[in-house]
Formats: C-alpha cells, structure tokens, sequence
C-alpha cells in the first residue's frame, strides 16, 4: 500500500469504496448478524471490525500480494487467498450445517451398507457450537499419512446446542461422537481402550492362579482393569495414550432406541421400553448358521440374498461335521432367512448361540448381562436420565451411572464402603444436567453400540443423516440405485 493509501482518512477510505463492494458487506453483515442471533453469544460481534476492514477500510493491508510486481507472488498467495476462503466456509458449513461421513460397518446393514457417503444434517437437533474451534475442518481428529492431531486442545469451550427443529425421536438414525473414544491408545482404537485394559487383564489373571483370592465379581473386574492398564502403559506396541475432546471423538452412527426418561431392557433379544415390547426395525437382522447338504452357496445366491461379502462366513468343522455339510454364518434379516429355507440344498437355518466376545457395559457391574439379556434382571431395565430428573443412587446401581455423573458431567465421585460421595458431600441422590440415548444397530449381533459402550450424552450428538450422496461397494464399485437415496427411509 502506497503512502498515501496509508494516511487516508477514515471518510476517504470509505468515499473510495466501489459500490458492488458495499453490497458484498451489507450480504455479508445480514449474514453474520443472523449467525450472532442464532448464537445467542454478543461476544462473537468482536468479528465484525475485521469485516468491516476487510470489505471496507483495509486499514490492513489484506490483499497487499494484488500489487506485487513478482507474478508468482501473485500466483502463489491468490491460491492460499483462495484455499483459506474456502476452509473457512467448509468449517462453518460442517460445524453449524451438516457434513459428509462414511458408513465403515455393517452394524446397520441394510438400512445403511459400508462404503455409504452420507451428508449429516446437523441443523436438525440443532448445531454444537464448536466446542474444540482449533481444528482442522476436514479431518476429524488425525490429519492422515503423517498421523498426527488435526486440532489444538486450547481453548476448550463448554458444550452448548443451538436450537434445531425437532428433537430426537425413536427410530431416528443418529451420528455422534463415540463416547468411549475420550481415552485412546494410537495404535488400537477398535475395540476401546477400556475393552482393551479389560480383555488384556482377564487373559492375564486366566493364566495365573489367584483367580480364586477376589471377593466377588466387581472385585475381580476392577484387578482386570487395573492389570490391563499398566500393561498397556507399559507396553510401546499400543502407541501414545491420549484424551480426545468431546467433539473430536470419532463418529459413530447408530439407531436411537431408548430416549431419556425411557425404562429399557432386553429380554431374549426382545428390547422393551417401559415394559412394552418395541416393534423392532423392518431390516433387523441376527446372526445365523445356514446349513446345507454339501452344497456351496455360490456369490450369485449370497448376492440375491443381499448378505454382503464382508458378511459371509464359513464356519470351519472337523472331517466328522464336514459329511454332514457345510455350515456358513452370516447376519439375516426375517426375509433372508424365509430365502435360504427355500433353497432345496439349505438343510437348516437357526440362529447362532450368543456368545459374548467383549464385556457389556458397564464392565465394572457384574450383572451378568448378554447382548441378548439386557438389563434382564431390572423390574423395568435401566433408566436412561433425562435432564433434570433426580435418581437414587445405591451401590447396585451405581456402575451403571458412575461414567456419566464422573466423566460426562464432571463431577468428582467416590466411593467408601457403602456410602457415595459427589463432589466431596455424601448423597444417595443425583440431578442429571444432560439428556442420555440409548443406540443400537439394526445389525444386532455384529454391533457394537449402547450394550457394549453405555448410554450417550446429548453433547455427544453430531446429527442425523438425511440422504446418501453416493455409495461404494468395495467389490463391485458404484451402486448406481443408492445415489441421493433417503439414509433413514423408517423415518418417512
């Protein structure tokens, strides 16, 4: 900037002012005005002297590379001008609109199929303001190739939610960040670093014969955790253990079953809420063993079937239960399984036992809970919390709401004997300041969800997923007939 574009005035700089460029602004102040609103925060009008010396003033030389004599000077910075505009509207758009995601399991096959891309709709629940604002817009947590953080962890705000226009409803497929994911070990995210402490304990303590010195079952659980934990902090293979702010956990995208205020149990694989069996999704789907006379199930039928490749599995057997047939695994729908019966090969079809790979949650409790006996043994199951209704604590229940009144809602906790102390005072009573979900998949024994991982915060909700933008089978390349379809078709 010349020297006398430096000693301008204020009414010189704004008489120079072309005319389309005061339109720009007034667009852009209704704009941000709108946004200060909606926000409900006037500190945020500290922005707007920047806008007004961006579009008007230029008090700062922002556009200083335009009168460069150096031509890639001015090739180079018009690139960054461009890129740093468009990041800018890409990290508004994903933190107050919506955003693009990536369906990576099958846990809610057949609504939703791996290699889904689906654009969330973030405005319907109503927006996070973001509660991490360092961050990279594209990237959720791991910038990839160099595997590094995509975000800076100060300043941390606290969780609020602009207002949407509906809230959650049951049925409603949900994306959220995933509420294990606060602690994490760089080089084993799948399963959670809890499951993991827990599992590594529990083969330790297997192999070693003091199994018989604990109490009782929590007793032995709590020694599973805390052996599991020192190996895994010992160990270098698990890479570095870190915390991740709220909404920089990863995504997750379930089907919101139990809502707060809810009574919730499962009773041989019957979910009831206060007590009245649920209807359960029209693509429900459950593991089951596909026996047939010797036969193979050649692609062409899996594929009429609609089982993924991903999801067919044979079932390896001794030459005794070789003669007998062939036995594949695989998760099927009511109407899947109606198809393999009609098979004239296909001598049963019956569904698999349940076996339990990982601890339901909450690992501390000792319940003896399955996937397929939730919270069985509860006159009405558990009570997800609502904000602002009290519980009465007890030491029965305590584990089942220790993680959320400790870690999501950041009260200190502690137990001694019998009695329960929050935040240092001595109480059987608890007030809930969040709403809690429970999700699950459609997919119901190749899911891990609200069994496994606990109930879920209303901070931890992203939004819902509104249509699929485009869809890859990883065997077979596009799926054509997906492109812009409904991504929660029970919903319409």
């Amino acid at each position: 900037m010349s020297d006398s574009a430096e000693n301008k005035s204020f009414k010189q700089r704004l008489e120079g002012v072309k005319k389309t460029r005061w339109i720009r602004f007034g667009i852009v102040s209704v704009i941000f005005f709108l946004w200060v609103i909606w926000l409900g925060n006037p500190w945020v009008l500290l922005v707007y002297p920047i806008l007004f010396d961006i579009y008007l003033t230029l008090y700062i030389p922002w556009n200083w590379w335009k009168k460069s004599k150096n031509k890639t000077v001015r090739t180079v910075m018009g690139w960054v001008d461009s890129i740093v505009y468009a990041l800018i509207l890409v990290y508004l758009i994903f933190a107050f609109i919506g955003q693009n995601y990536k369906i990576p399991s099958s846990s809610l096959e057949k609504t939703l199929l791996i290699g889904d891309y689906l654009w969330v709709n973030k405005m319907c629940y109503g927006p996070r303001v973001p509660q991490t604002p360092l961050h990279f817009p594209l990237c959720q947590n791991t910038f990839p190739i160099i595997n590094t953080k995509s975000y800076i962890e100060k300043p941390q705000f606290e969780y609020h939610r602009l207002k949407g226009y509906r809230d959650i409803e049951r049925g409603d497929i949900v994306v959220f960040n995933f509420p294990a994911g606060d602690t994490i070990v760089m080089n084993m995210q799948n399963p959670d670093y809890y499951t993991v402490c827990y599992k590594i304990g529990e083969s330790y303590i297997a192999q070693n014969p003091f199994e018989n010195q604990f109490k009782d079952k929590r007793d032995y659980i709590k020694a599973c955790m805390n052996i599991g934990r020192d190996y895994v902090a010992k160990n270098a293979e698990f890479g570095e253990k870190i915390y991740r702010p709220v909404d920089r956990r990863e995504n997750y995208v379930k089907r919101a079953i139990g809502l707060p205020g809810d009574y919730l149990k499962i009773v041989n694989n019957i979910i009831y809420i206060n007590n009245k069996p649920l209807e359960e999704p029209k693509n429900v789907q459950y593991n089951y063993f596909i026996r047939t006379n010797g036969t193979t199930i050649d692609a062409p039928i899996w594929d009429e079937a609609g089982v993924s490749v991903v999801d067919r599995g044979e079932v390896q057997m001794d030459n005794n239960m070789a003669q007998q047939g062939l036995v594949y695994i695989a998760p099927l729908t009511y109407d899947m399984v109606n198809y393999f019966k009609s098979l004239s090969y296909v001598v049963s079809v019956e569904r698999v036992p349940v076996y339990e790979d990982f601890p339901l949650y909450p690992i501390t409790g000792g319940y003896g809970w399955t996937r397929a006996d939730y919270a069985n043994n509860l006159p009405k199951g558990i009570w997800i919390p609502k904000k602002g209704k009290t519980l009465e604590l007890n030491i029965y229940n305590l584990p089942i709401y220790k993680r959320l009144i400790k870690n999501y809602e950041g009260n200190e906790l502690e137990v001694i004997g019998n009695d329960i102390y929050i935040n240092r005072e001595r109480t059987t009573r608890y007030t809930f300041k969040m709403d809690y979900y429970f999700m699950m998949g459609d997919n119901r024994d190749c899911s891990a969800d609200s069994r496994y991982w606990g109930l879920v915060p209303e901070d931890h909700i992203v939004g819902t997923p509104m249509v699929v933008l485009i869809s890859i089978d990883q065997d077979k390349g596009f799926r054509w007939n997906r492109i812009f379809k409904t991504a929660n078709p029970d919903k319409e």
